[in-house]
């Protein structure tokens, strides 16, 4: 499993706000309405990749996730990590290149697939 977009959406709700948390300026951002319009998640994903413009939201969560990848997400708030695991498993079984290629550009080394995959571990043996 590859690591990244945990953080795409969820960082889209969240901007840096101070240096203990991420402001919830985005929460309630509609991510299932943006999972479900292949357009719009396309413009998401090449504002990531430095293909396409950017929303305010987007050029916000570009500049957030290498932090967020890096602390783990220690910064976000529980709907945060819930709409970014929503996001991450919904690239990876339905965008796979995309999820592929924002790893790459996130997460060169594969720390947070790491996190991310040891994470997923405990949550199939606790179900």
């Amino acid at each position: 499993m590859k690591s990244v977009s945990v953080l795409v959406f969820a960082l889209v709700l969240a901007v840096v706000y101070g240096q203990n948390k991420y402001t919830n300026k985005y929460d309630n951002v509609d991510v299932d309405t943006i999972l479900k319009n292949e357009r719009v998640l396309t413009n998401y994903i090449k504002c990531m990749m430095e293909e396409g413009p950017c929303t305010a939201e987007g050029r916000e969560l570009k500049k957030t996730l290498p932090d967020a990848l890096a602390s783990g997400c220690t910064k976000c708030n529980t709907k945060q990590k819930e709409t970014a695991e929503k996001v991450m498993k919904h690239l990876m079984s339905r965008r796979p290149k995309d999820w592929e290629r924002l790893t790459k550009k996130y997460d060169p080394q594969g720390n947070f697939k790491k996190r991310y995959e040891e994470h997923l571990e405990k949550e199939r043996k606790a179900a």
